[in-house]
Protein backbone atom coordinates (compact mmCIF):
# COMPACT_ATOMS: atom_id res chain seq x y z
CA UNK A 1 0.00 0.00 0.00
CA UNK A 2 1.58 3.34 -1.00
CA UNK A 3 2.20 6.10 1.50
CA UNK A 4 -0.64 8.57 1.58
CA UNK A 5 1.17 11.79 2.47
CA UNK A 6 -1.96 13.75 3.38
CA UNK A 7 -2.89 11.19 6.05
CA UNK A 8 0.50 11.72 7.68
CA UNK A 9 0.22 15.52 7.36
CA UNK A 10 -3.12 15.32 9.17
CA UNK A 11 -1.36 13.73 12.17
CA UNK A 12 0.67 16.92 12.65
CA UNK A 13 -2.40 19.12 12.09
CA UNK A 14 -4.46 17.12 14.59
CA UNK A 15 -1.60 17.19 17.09
CA UNK A 16 -1.60 21.01 16.92
CA UNK A 17 -5.39 21.34 17.21
CA UNK A 18 -5.73 18.80 20.03
CA UNK A 19 -2.82 20.35 21.93
CA UNK A 20 -4.37 23.81 21.64
CA UNK A 21 -7.74 22.43 22.80
CA UNK A 22 -6.07 20.44 25.62
CA UNK A 23 -7.86 17.34 24.33
CA UNK A 24 -5.41 14.80 25.74
CA UNK A 25 -7.66 11.80 25.01
CA UNK A 26 -7.73 12.65 21.28
CA UNK A 27 -4.03 13.55 21.32
CA UNK A 28 -2.85 10.16 22.56
CA UNK A 29 -5.07 8.37 20.01
CA UNK A 30 -2.75 9.79 17.32
CA UNK A 31 -0.06 7.39 18.59
CA UNK A 32 0.25 3.61 18.21
CA UNK A 33 -1.07 1.84 21.34
CA UNK A 34 2.43 0.65 22.30
CA UNK A 35 4.07 4.03 21.58
CA UNK A 36 7.74 4.15 22.56
CA UNK A 37 8.25 7.16 24.81
CA UNK A 38 11.77 6.40 26.04
CA UNK A 39 13.97 3.38 26.63
CA UNK A 40 12.01 2.64 29.82
CA UNK A 41 8.51 4.00 29.09
CA UNK A 42 5.84 3.09 26.56
CA UNK A 43 2.10 3.00 25.99
CA UNK A 44 -0.74 5.46 25.60
CA UNK A 45 -1.60 5.49 29.32
CA UNK A 46 1.90 6.64 30.20
CA UNK A 47 1.87 9.14 27.34
CA UNK A 48 -1.48 10.49 28.58
CA UNK A 49 -0.05 11.06 32.05
CA UNK A 50 3.10 12.75 30.73
CA UNK A 51 1.22 15.00 28.30
CA UNK A 52 -1.24 16.01 31.00
CA UNK A 53 1.61 16.96 33.33
CA UNK A 54 3.45 18.90 30.61
CA UNK A 55 0.41 20.81 29.36
CA UNK A 56 -0.56 21.90 32.87
CA UNK A 57 2.55 24.11 32.74
CA UNK A 58 1.18 26.09 29.79
CA UNK A 59 -2.10 27.86 29.23
CA UNK A 60 -3.00 28.94 25.74
CA UNK A 61 -0.97 27.41 22.93
CA UNK A 62 -1.30 28.29 19.28
CA UNK A 63 0.71 25.82 17.20
CA UNK A 64 0.98 26.82 13.54
CA UNK A 65 2.25 23.93 11.40
CA UNK A 66 4.28 24.82 8.31
CA UNK A 67 6.84 22.82 6.35
CA UNK A 68 6.35 19.07 6.66
CA UNK A 69 8.89 16.76 5.07
CA UNK A 70 7.95 13.07 4.93
CA UNK A 71 10.46 10.36 4.05
CA UNK A 72 9.17 6.83 3.34
CA UNK A 73 11.23 4.02 4.84
CA UNK A 74 12.69 2.26 1.79
CA UNK A 75 12.60 -1.12 3.50
CA UNK A 76 9.20 -0.89 5.16
CA UNK A 77 6.05 0.33 3.36
CA UNK A 78 4.21 0.92 6.65
CA UNK A 79 6.84 3.19 8.14
CA UNK A 80 8.11 6.71 7.46
CA UNK A 81 9.93 9.53 9.21
CA UNK A 82 9.39 13.25 9.02
CA UNK A 83 10.29 16.74 10.13
CA UNK A 84 7.58 19.29 10.96
CA UNK A 85 8.22 23.02 11.37
CA UNK A 86 6.03 24.83 13.88
CA UNK A 87 5.68 28.46 14.94
CA UNK A 88 4.09 28.60 18.36
CA UNK A 89 2.62 31.20 20.64
CA UNK A 90 2.50 30.00 24.21
CA UNK A 91 1.16 31.25 27.51
CA UNK A 92 4.10 30.01 29.53
CA UNK A 93 3.37 29.11 33.14
CA UNK A 94 -0.23 27.92 33.02
CA UNK A 95 -3.65 29.44 32.38
CA UNK A 96 -3.17 32.27 34.91
CA UNK A 97 0.29 33.30 33.72
CA UNK A 98 0.91 36.70 32.13
CA UNK A 99 4.06 35.43 30.35
CA UNK A 100 3.63 35.09 26.57
CA UNK A 101 6.33 33.67 24.30
CA UNK A 102 6.95 32.88 20.63
CA UNK A 103 8.78 29.72 19.67
CA UNK A 104 10.16 28.16 16.51
CA UNK A 105 10.12 24.37 16.82
CA UNK A 106 11.12 21.36 14.76
CA UNK A 107 9.42 18.05 15.49
CA UNK A 108 11.20 14.91 14.31
CA UNK A 109 8.70 12.09 13.89
CA UNK A 110 8.38 8.39 13.24
CA UNK A 111 5.15 7.30 11.52
CA UNK A 112 3.66 3.81 11.42
CA UNK A 113 0.68 2.44 9.53
CA UNK A 114 -1.38 -0.12 11.40
CA UNK A 115 -4.60 -1.64 10.13
CA UNK A 116 -4.54 0.84 7.24
CA UNK A 117 -4.23 3.95 9.43
CA UNK A 118 -1.18 6.16 10.06
CA UNK A 119 -0.04 6.99 13.61
CA UNK A 120 2.92 8.49 15.38
CA UNK A 121 5.10 5.46 16.13
CA UNK A 122 7.17 7.09 18.86
CA UNK A 123 7.01 10.14 21.05
CA UNK A 124 7.74 13.20 18.92
CA UNK A 125 11.22 14.67 19.33
CA UNK A 126 10.79 18.37 20.06
CA UNK A 127 13.72 20.62 19.09
CA UNK A 128 13.57 24.28 20.03
CA UNK A 129 15.03 26.65 17.43
CA UNK A 130 14.32 29.66 19.64
CA UNK A 131 11.92 31.00 22.23
CA UNK A 132 11.40 34.69 22.98
CA UNK A 133 9.01 36.74 25.06
CA UNK A 134 6.72 39.03 23.08
CA UNK A 135 6.87 42.79 23.31
CA UNK A 136 3.20 43.16 24.31
CA UNK A 137 1.47 40.37 26.15
CA UNK A 138 -1.85 39.75 24.33
CA UNK A 139 -3.37 38.40 27.54
CA UNK A 140 -3.37 41.90 29.02
CA UNK A 141 -5.47 43.36 26.18
CA UNK A 142 -9.09 44.35 26.66
CA UNK A 143 -11.69 41.91 25.32
CA UNK A 144 -12.00 42.17 21.54
CA UNK A 145 -15.79 41.83 21.40
CA UNK A 146 -15.38 40.17 18.01
CA UNK A 147 -16.58 40.97 15.34
CA UNK A 148 -17.17 44.56 16.49
CA UNK A 149 -13.50 45.10 17.30
CA UNK A 150 -10.60 43.49 15.39
CA UNK A 151 -8.04 43.77 18.20
CA UNK A 152 -8.04 42.56 21.76
CA UNK A 153 -8.37 39.34 23.67
CA UNK A 154 -10.64 36.67 22.18
CA UNK A 155 -12.65 33.80 23.61
CA UNK A 156 -10.75 30.72 22.41
CA UNK A 157 -9.46 28.20 23.30
CA UNK A 158 -10.85 28.79 26.80
CA UNK A 159 -14.44 28.44 25.52
CA UNK A 160 -13.82 24.87 24.30
CA UNK A 161 -15.29 22.11 26.47
CA UNK A 162 -12.05 20.09 26.32
CA UNK A 163 -10.06 23.12 27.55
CA UNK A 164 -12.46 23.70 30.44
CA UNK A 165 -12.49 20.03 31.40
CA UNK A 166 -8.68 19.80 31.23
CA UNK A 167 -8.12 22.62 33.68
CA UNK A 168 -10.94 21.48 36.00
CA UNK A 169 -9.48 17.95 36.32
CA UNK A 170 -7.22 17.31 39.29
CA UNK A 171 -3.71 16.22 38.34
CA UNK A 172 -3.50 12.42 38.11
CA UNK A 173 -0.71 10.72 40.03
Amino acid sequence: MPIVYEEIRQLAARYACYTDAKDIDALVELYVPDVRISSTMSGRDTLHRLMTEALRDVGITFLNIGTHMIEPDPGEADRATGVVYCKAEIQDGGPDSKRWIHQAIQYHDVYERRDGRWYFGANRKHFLVYGAETGENPLTLQNADWPTNQTGRGTHPQALATWQTFFERPTQS
